[in-house]
């Protein structure tokens, strides 16, 4: 007999890019909009600087990526973030280049 708790296939076609490192979210931040992604840690292929903390974020330590939602820049414009520093990001000075 069949199992009755089996997932049901869907149509949809899978989004590679949530499926790979989740959809970025639009938030606001120092008077513009940015798109921000969450890192797993075995997403984080190696060690940044917080631009919200100025310490370093680890190799293999979740944290999210942060660019402009403008269109303006490239790869060079993401910024890697401790995810509490971004959380908290409107109550304290960033010591660091947001952009």
């Amino acid at each position: 007999m069949p199992r009755a708790n089996r997932r049901r296939r869907d149509d949809a076609p899978l989004n590679l890019d949530r499926a790979v490192g989740g959809a970025a979210q639009r938030q606001a931040y120092a008077g513009g909009e940015w798109f921000v992604r969450r890192v797993s840690g075995s997403g984080a292929s190696r060690a940044y600087l917080c631009p919200g903390c100025q310490q370093n974020i680890p190799l293999g330590t979740p944290h999210v990526v942060v660019w402009p939602a403008d269109g303006m820049g490239g790869l060079d414009d993401r910024r890697h973030w401790h995810t509490p520093c971004w959380e908290a990001r409107d109550r304290r000075h960033t010591r660091g280049s947001t952009r």
